[in-house]
């Protein structure tokens, strides 16, 4: 390679072979679960205003102050490379006028874009997997929701992952909660981590979910959740935990667990690899695969009335990394020119194969001689070789099962040749 090839941009990867396959593996078992449970597609831009993010997830999370793609263009106007799907599909909801098919229930995959540091499953153009349901003020809407999550990942065949739930409370249990989690938090101000002492004023439930060790040893004895959940709020925790287990989705309460933003309410929620399992050692410290939570009060921050909603997602690169390898599947059939007189013929058959639905691949490139070697030592099961008889006929063998052969002799029938 010339040092004047260009390189990869830091924090992007190139995808191919088995990765590739794994990756597509994913996005294909989502796309057929969500078919299950009736979620429709949404297709959004990849770049959106930039106030859609600012206003929707707030000017000091990291994810605004630090983390964005921001530009402005050629009409004076700052856009942003979307680092999340929930804003945009808000903004969507609301400005086309979605709230006709509330609840909506939509689902959707591609990248996202964040300039943080790259890390093991963790790039800075990635790819998540989003499902949202929208105008749904029920607790039936949050088990559905989760319901789903674990069904894609047991049918992506990941094993040890259990599902962290927690409740956030209405908006005056939050309210009390913070409030008591600030006179807590303050006592102990400076003993507490640089970034936990500013999240104290700005965000102070993330204070939870620190990993620094000054802020473990308070976090155990700080003010909990259900202290100062309302009535109406206990009840819906109550009938999400219950509709859970009636569904079969395993889960354990993790009260530690927050959204630090200020619209989520209720039902927060992760799955996590179980400590010493084949996916923790996978993933390593960045151990959540799948995330989410209501957010009732989103809409409001982009101008749109109140409205209940419930979303979670997961990144596909680190869904990828726990299945693993995939082989790329071995075709149908290999089609393999051994004169290249007969070249037409087989590139047409080949075609006839693929309209059926049979996947195809065409071997006509290298010596003759060679390429039918070079099929059977590809692994190939089912080889269909086309030659020429010594008046320059065309002459073919099948080499597999027995049902395939009688399939290609069929076929080559009504397409014209003999065996």
């Amino acid at each position: 390679m010339s040092k004047n090839t260009p390189q990869a941009i830091r924090g992007t990867q190139d995808i191919f072979g088995a990765d590739a396959e794994a990756f597509a593996f994913v996005v294909e078992t989502f796309e057929r679960v969500r078919k299950l449970y009736r979620f429709r597609r949404v297709e959004m831009p990849v770049f959106e205003k930039t106030e859609v993010f600012s206003r929707a997830i707030g000017e000091t999370t990291d994810v605004v102050s630090k983390e964005m793609y921001t530009f402005e263009d050629r009409g004076g106007d700052s856009l942003t490379l979307r680092p999340e799907f929930t804003a945009g599909i808000a903004r969507a909801y609301l400005t086309n006028g979605w709230q006709q098919h509330a609840p909506l229930k939509v689902a959707t995959h591609g990248p996202l874009f964040r300039y943080e540091r790259p890390q093991k499953g963790r790039y800075r153009q990635f790819h998540q997997i989003d499902a949202e349901i929208i105008g749904a003020a029920e607790p039936q809407a949050d088990v559905e929701l989760l319901a789903m999550a674990d069904q894609v990942i047991r049918e992506l065949g990941i094993e040890g992952v259990t599902l962290h739930l927690n409740t956030l409370g209405d908006a005056d249990s939050r309210e009390q909660w913070r409030a008591a989690l600030v006179e807590y938090f303050r006592a102990v101000q400076g003993e507490l981590s640089e970034d936990s002492q500013e999240r104290l004023e700005k965000n102070p439930l993330r204070i939870l979910d620190s990993k620094d060790r000054r802020d473990r040893q308070f976090v155990a004895d700080a003010p909990r959740i259900d202290d100062f959940l309302t009535e109406e709020a206990r009840a819906f925790f109550e009938s999400v935990t219950s509709g859970l287990d009636a569904a079969g989705v395993k889960w354990t309460r993790a009260e530690s667990l927050v959204r630090g933003l200020d619209y989520y309410r209720h039902t927060a929620f992760e799955f996590i690899p179980d400590e010493g399992s084949e996916a923790a050692g996978k993933l390593g410290s960045q151990s959540t695969i799948l995330g989410g939570g209501r957010y009732d009060g989103l809409m409001e921050s982009l101008g749109g009335a109140p409205t209940p909603a419930v979303g979670w997602a997961a990144g596909i690169e680190r869904l990828a990394m726990l299945v693993g390898e995939k082989d790329e599947p071995r075709a149908d059939v290999i089609v393999v020119v051994e004169d290249d007189r007969q070249l037409a013929y087989a590139i047409g058959f080949a075609g006839l194969l693929r309209m059926s639905g049979y996947s195809a691949e065409l071997s006509a490139t290298g010596s003759p001689r060679k390429r039918y070697d070079k099929a059977v030592k590809a692994g190939a099961e089912t080889i269909l070789a086309v030659d020429s008889d010594a008046d320059g006929s065309l002459s073919s063998r099948i080499r597999g099962s027995e049902e395939w052969q009688g399939r290609l002799r069929k076929m080559i029938d009504q397409f014209g040749g003999h065996t």
